[in-house]
């Protein structure tokens, strides 16, 4: 199947074509014909399938030209990141029509948003919940002509705390509008609101859960404490000139601090770290520099990460294993994207057995375990938390 196979006008198949896009992804296939069908959808897909464009296409397609100034489309999103993004996504797919996107998010001036959508309006809305509510309450839009509303990377969104925001803005919605959920995981919070809020949705599954990626090799090493798994980075990144665009996960924003103590003054400059108590300005900027090459490597929380939509990552490590599992999934699917092969590799320390145990079990599949390389220098030295 081609984009051409699906019902799309021209502006949207001339800018896919300038973007090199020509077979939709399995999401994107299975959700355009429900979405076009006017049916409330939920869809279910992990990190790297394409589900934005899955959103926008139907969305945007049956986009109609108004003259009013107020959204027809809203997204809603986690994170500031994801608004950027997404953003990026509606400007490149609607290069043929005129269509006017704004995003908003928290931690800039609320004045400057307000004033732009006061001004300028807006056909497509993309917004942290936050932030959305309270332009909203500033009488910056208006909400009724709202006829697609889109919430992404819900179960994240509820994660966060958004759940009360979320209930405020959709009671300010109208009644008679199209529904669109994408989570990687259906919790039972999920199901709730779906329930309460959604027509009768259709689930749209793009891979299970626990499917590994396809394209990620993955790869574990058991190392004894947190300063031979510092040592043991410090190690792979000096050896292997393959990892040239590396996302290393911290679980704590304390240990992404101390681990880019750590690592930047062995490899000055080329180095990034991104969580959520650092400065939008700096997130942005660091994310930049990854892009573009100048940083090698960026430690990031799994918070922020769902934001990021970086090409060509070569390599995710997981310095910590993560919590929870399904986040595991998350962030290995940072590689390995758009046919291209990546490689995932993960630090196992004994406390975090049981952790390695629940990913394992969610993906029915057992990661590899490496020998440690054997000039690796294991460290006596603990933390106070290994103590």
């Amino acid at each position: 199947m081609t984009f051409q196979d699906l019902n799309l006008n021209t502006p949207l198949l001339k800018a896919l074509d300038e973007m090199g896009y020509t077979h939709p992804t399995t999401i994107q296939h299975r959700v355009f014909s429900i979405a076009m069908s006017g049916k409330d959808v939920c869809g279910i897909a992990q990190t790297g399938t394409g589900k934005t464009f899955a959103y926008l296409l139907p969305c945007l397609r049956q986009w109609k030209f108004n003259k009013d100034k107020d959204p027809q489309i809203l997204v809603i999103v986690p994170t500031r990141e994801l608004v950027v993004q997404v953003v990026d996504a509606v400007k490149a797919l609607t290069t043929y029509m005129s269509v006017e996107v704004v995003g908003v998010y928290g931690g800039v001036n609320i004045n400057t948003q307000r004033t732009a959508l006061e001004t300028t309006g807006a056909d497509v809305i993309v917004a942290t919940p936050g932030r959305l509510f309270d332009l909203v309450m500033h009488g910056a839009f208006k909400t009724k002509f709202i006829k697609k509303v889109v919430v992404d990377e819900m179960d994240e969104m509820l994660n966060l705390g958004f759940r009360t925001q979320l209930k405020n803005i959709v009671d300010l919605l109208p009644a008679k509008r199209q529904n669109l959920l994408f989570s990687a995981t259906i919790t039972d919070e999920v199901e709730a609101l779906m329930e309460t809020y959604f027509n009768d949705p259709v689930k749209v599954e793009a891979a299970p859960t626990g499917t590994p990626l396809e394209n990620i090799i993955q790869t574990a090493y058991e190392v004894p404490n947190f300063y031979t798994k510092v040592n043991l980075l410090e190690l792979l990144l000096t050896e292997d000139t393959s990892m040239t665009k590396v996302l290393v996960f911290a679980v704590t924003k304390k240990l992404a601090d101390e681990l880019f103590e750590q690592l930047d003054a062995k490899f000055p400059g080329t180095a990034g770290v991104i969580h959520s108590n650092k400065e939008q300005n700096h997130r942005f900027n660091t994310v930049k520099q990854f892009k573009e090459g100048n940083y090698r490597f960026i430690i990031a929380t799994d918070i922020v990460a769902r934001g990021i939509d970086i090409a060509e990552v070569t390599h995710v490590i997981n310095f910590d294993t993560p919590e929870v599992p399904e986040n595991y999934i998350h962030r290995i699917g940072r590689t390995g994207r758009a046919d291209k092969k990546g490689i995932a590799i993960t630090f196992i320390t004994p406390s975090s057995k049981p952790q390695q145990f629940a990913i394992e079990t969610l993906m029915h599949y057992q990661i590899p375990i490496l020998p440690l390389p054997e000039n690796l220098v294991i460290s006596e030295v603990l933390t106070d938390d290994e103590m």
